[in-house]
């Protein structure tokens, strides 16, 4: 790949050569729509966002779900990202889009390498935003859908996080949020 972002018919080609079920490259594909939606409003208030980078990170957020489906397909999908030689700003969203992020202190706990996991550029935040919007591939869901399930499953500070994500988002765009 010499270090260039894919486009979307190699991204969604390095997705099936790396094994990734169908179902997978479908959420992929509904994720990668939704965010480039979501950049294309953040453009129009004249953020700058590489779209293109949006695009590829998007596509190929959960490439690590060819080798796991357990949260950290977020590190074998960068471990991934790496051996293909992709470009260091697409490996931090694949890296990054787990949770709305996982604290140092939660990688810590899962044996995780030390390292950030916390998105930080706008273009991490959409795809991990988008992530959390789309439902496997059935199209768009409210927020609180994602944000009830993570803190029905325990996970009250990864719930915190998607929710601070969504008002930063939505704030962004110009929405009102709850």
């Amino acid at each position: 790949m010499n270090s260039l972002l894919p486009n979307r018919e190699q991204a969604i080609q390095l997705l099936r050569e790396t094994n990734c079920p169908p179902q997978v490259i479908s959420h992929c594909i509904a994720v990668a729509n939704y965010a480039l939606e979501l950049a294309n409003r953040l453009q129009a208030n004249d953020l700058s966002i590489d779209l293109s980078l949006v695009e590829a990170g998007a596509l190929l957020h959960d490439i690590g779900r060819s080798k796991t489906h357990g949260v950290d397909h977020s590190i074998a999908g960068a471990a991934i990202a790496q051996n293909l030689n992709l470009p260091p700003n697409l490996v931090n969203i694949i890296k990054r889009h787990v949770g709305a992020g996982i604290s140092s202190e939660e990688a810590q706990q899962l044996g995780w390498p030390k390292d950030n996991y916390i998105p930080q550029t706008l273009e991490e935040k959409i795809v991990c935003y988008a992530d959390k919007r789309i439902d496997n591939d059935k199209g768009v869901v409210p927020i609180e859908v994602e944000i009830s399930r993570l803190q029905t499953a325990g996970f009250g500070a990864a719930a915190e996080r998607v929710r601070r994500l969504h008002i930063e988002i939505t704030n962004l765009i110009g929405e009102t949020h709850d």
